[in-house]
């Protein structure tokens, strides 16, 4: 591969920008010209692997692309959730494993990772805004124009980017002060890998911290599957999955909202097949 750099057009730059995408660092659609996003990208990936930051895709950035996308692959595979994952949690619930393949069809989210190996996440601003409260601290404080798509008194939609960018609204939150009280209340206000459990869950759930429980996310997906039953378990929603009463496992696990969105019937449908 040639050195290219701002400006440059042509194949390699092509292949640069889809290698940037697939490791999670932010680019526009991938094209054959080295755009200020592009050149921005490349500084941030050399910045994360402590590589010389100048926006200058030479040997060394070229190897470690390549380098980081083969290893980033291997590890992702190894990070899914398996066969044996599903069997021991059977065991450990005392649960049909044709239930626990259903509820793992129905309410995950079907991968728990993003490519570059780290947990989905999507980020809550309404949910930072009252945890900063819960801390003691006034949202308001923290509140301009740069922080208004990660921190807001109500829900709205318009402000989730997904997949990666989620990452950039959570490190913004983070960043909004040094005070370890924002940065813990801004990793409770995401929900974490295959099932989406809160990070304010996390005391609750038996972790000793939200850091104990993000780096529990960070592992595999199985970690995901072991906090969904802890969350099961804490909500009383064990008794319904073995009594395989959809209805009610649904209502207590996705809410009012079950019925319109016929959760229960999906369920039943999943166990049947797999029974």
């Amino acid at each position: 591969m040639k050195t290219i750099r701002y400006k440059s057009q042509g194949n390699d730059v092509e292949v640069l920008e889809e290698l940037l995408k697939e490791l999670g660092f932010n680019v526009d659609q991938a094209n054959t010209y080295f755009d200020l996003a592009t050149h921005e990208a490349v500084k941030d990936f050399q910045k994360h692997y402590h590589l010389v930051v100048d926006g200058i895709v030479g040997p060394k950035t070229w190897s470690k692309l390549f380098a980081v996308r083969d290893s980033s692959l291997n590890d992702y595979h190894e990070k899914l959730l398996k066969e044996l994952d599903l069997v021991v949690f059977g065991e450990k619930h005392d649960l049909e494993l044709p239930v626990v393949k259903a509820v793992n069809e129905v309410e995950s989210r079907g991968e728990g990772f993003l490519r570059d190996g780290r947990p989905k996440i999507l980020f809550e601003g309404h949910i930072f805004w009252r945890q900063l409260k819960k801390a003691g601290l006034d949202p308001k404080d923290y509140l301009n124009d740069y922080t208004k798509n990660v921190l807001y008194e109500r829900w709205v939609k318009k402000h989730y980017d997904g997949n990666e960018k989620e990452y950039f609204r959570l490190e913004k939150a983070a960043g909004v002060s040094d005070l370890a009280e924002v940065h813990n209340a801004a990793f409770m206000s995401a929900s974490w890998g295959s099932f989406q459990i809160m990070g304010f869950h996390y005391k609750s759930l038996g972790y000793t911290s939200v850091d104990h429980f993000v780096s529990s996310m960070y592992q595999k997906e199985a970690k995901h599957l072991d906090a969904f039953g802890r969350f099961l378990e804490v909500n009383n929603l064990i008794k319904p999955l073995k009594e395989k009463d959809w209805h009610r496992f649904a209502r207590g696990y996705n809410g009012p909202g079950y019925l319109k969105n016929k959760y229960h019937e999906k369920l039943e449908s999943a166990y049947q097949r797999y029974a």
